[in-house]
């Protein structure tokens, strides 16, 4: 369910940013139902509402970097 909404998040990423850029929207049922200036704002406030579970919590902003990570290590196997 989550991958769902989160794709549905990728395939309207423009149009929300255009609305919603530094926000964290919460989107259920394919569309966004809250917008919040913090993560935990938005999840205290839609646990009160919604069952844990069945809705997402996205930073919105253009192109990848609200949900890709890249960690690099020093290590050195020689």
């Amino acid at each position: 369910m989550l991958q769902n909404l989160f794709q549905w998040y990728l395939d309207n990423q423009n149009k929300i940013v255009k609305k919603y850029n530094g926000k964290y929207i919460v989107i259920k049922d394919n569309s966004i139902v809250g917008s919040y200036n913090s993560d935990i704002e938005a999840l205290l406030d839609s646990e009160k509402k919604y069952e844990i579970g069945t809705f997402l919590i996205q930073r919105c902003s253009p192109g990848t970097e609200a949900y890709t990570q890249n960690f690099s290590s020093r290590v050195n196997f020689n």
